[in-house]
Parts: C-alpha cells; structure tokens; sequence
C-alpha cells in the first residue's frame, strides 16, 4: 500500500516561493491520480492541483492558484508542487493525495505540511 511523505513546508513572505514534494514510498504512483489539497483553520479542505501520474492529460488547478503553482513529477516516486507569488491567503496545511485512475475518492494521504506565507 502506497504511503505518501510531504516535505518542504515553511514560513515565506508575501511574493516569495516554496516547492512541496509529495514521496510515495511502498508502492509507486503508477495508474494514480495525485492531488494537492490544503486546509486553512477554520475552512474546509479544498482542492488545489492534481495530475496524472505518466499521462499526458493537462493538470487541473483550483482558480485561486492557476498561474501562480505548478504541480509536477519526476517520473520516478515524487511529485512537486511549486508555489509562486504566494500570498497570506495561500496559509494552510497541505496535503498530498492519491487515487486509483478508475475512483472518484483520494484514499491514499499524506500528513500534511505547513504553509505559512507572513504579509
């Protein structure tokens, strides 16, 4: 069973960057769809990217964030998500997922990592 690492969260100022990295590890990502999500306090989780592992499909992007993140692979076990432009509103725990290309439900997540972008 696939289990999901998150790495590379932190404290950014407004207009910084910061890239999240999403490891499968005890299985692969093969035949999976991976999303990002976050949660900000208060607010409900919310989708923010997601792509198919070796497709050839475009990503999607949540509005909020389209032309400012980009989510991507290394082909191998690990798949990015690189945040620009970031703002005080993109404050959140993020979290990894993953679902079986042929399933409407993420069953496989991460334990998420904090994103802190100060004003």
């Amino acid at each position: 069973q696939v289990q999901l690492v998150e790495s590379g969260g932190g404290l950014v100022q407004s207009g910084g960057s910061m890239r999240l990295s999403c490891a499968a590890s005890g299985g692969t990502f093969s035949r999976k769809i991976i999303g990002w999500f976050r949660q900000a306090p208060g607010k409900e989780r919310e989708f923010v990217a997601n792509i198919l592992w070796g497709g050839r499909g475009l990503p999607g992007y949540a509005n909020s964030v389209k032309g400012r993140f980009t989510i991507s692979t290394d082909n191998v076990n690990t798949v990015y998500l690189q945040m620009n432009s970031l703002k005080p509103e993109d404050t959140a725990v993020y979290y990894c997922a993953a679902r079986d290309n042929w399933s409407s439900e993420y069953t496989y997540w991460g334990q998420g990592t904090q994103v802190t972008v100060s004003s």
